[in-house]
């Protein structure tokens, strides 16, 4: 593991050697840094472009954090509580050389032998789950509008303070990654909702009358939304 300063802030990395040509910079999911470099790249080079890179390098950082549910300041041990989908699971951390995070038991338990490490792991974790379970609910949501044609051209993921959703008029869905916290009821609304922009743009009546048939008991979810995780 190798470190440099860039402002304020030190950036840890690893680096790779390989047969290849020049020089990579991988920042992954759980915000660990890694270079991937030829065999016979000296050292100070490397670090030269690592703080060369350091605002995107940081940039990166920073989205994968947004994962993190938004939840009273945590530390990230053992016996606090995280949401996934709609229920609450406690946080159990376990030492040990391989790092994962797994639902078990009820429990949220995450396997590391760096316990500084947990709260990347929690954000790797949902940023995976977030992607794999919004893609599926948008693709079963584009199924029930087939008769109108939508197209999407792209989903989004990004923290929105006001905001849970939002549709462009090019096909762009955002989603907020609060979402993950809430039952799959609540994303599968925001979904729908924003797919209907697609179709109405504003609040019209119109509006409301296809939401309504694509989900008759949207209210009920859009509700929870407004208590619950507010």
């Amino acid at each position: 593991m190798h470190q440099v300063k860039y402002g304020s802030k030190v950036i840890d990395f690893d680096i790779k050697r390989t047969n290849r040509k020049t020089l990579a910079i991988e920042v992954h999911p759980d915000s660990s840094v890694q270079l991937v470099a030829p065999e016979n790249s000296e050292l100070p080079k490397i670090k030269e472009k690592v703080v060369k890179r350091g605002r995107w390098i940081v940039k990166q950082q920073h989205y994968f954090e947004q994962f993190l549910p938004h939840t009273p300041v945590r530390e990230y041990i053992s016996g606090e509580t995280h949401y996934y989908l709609g229920k609450r699971y406690m946080l159990k951390v376990v030492q040990g050389k391989d790092k994962s995070v797994k639902l078990k038991g009820g429990r949220l338990l995450v396997t590391t032998s760096d316990s500084r490490k947990v709260k990347n792991l929690l954000a790797s974790w949902y940023y995976e789950h977030a992607k794999r379970k919004f893609k599926a609910k948008i693709d079963e949501g584009i199924l029930k509008f087939k008769k109108e044609g939508v197209i999407l051209k792209r989903m989004d993921i990004r923290r929105m303070k006001n905001r849970w959703g939002s549709c462009t008029s090019e096909g762009v869905i955002t989603l907020n990654p609060e979402l993950i916290k809430a039952p799959s009821k609540c994303l599968e609304y925001v979904i729908l909702h924003e797919l209907c922009h697609l179709i109405i743009p504003n609040h019209k009546k119109e509006f409301y009358r296809l939401l309504e048939q694509k989900m008759p008991n949207w209210k009920k979810w859009k509700n929870y939304l407004e208590m619950e995780l507010k």
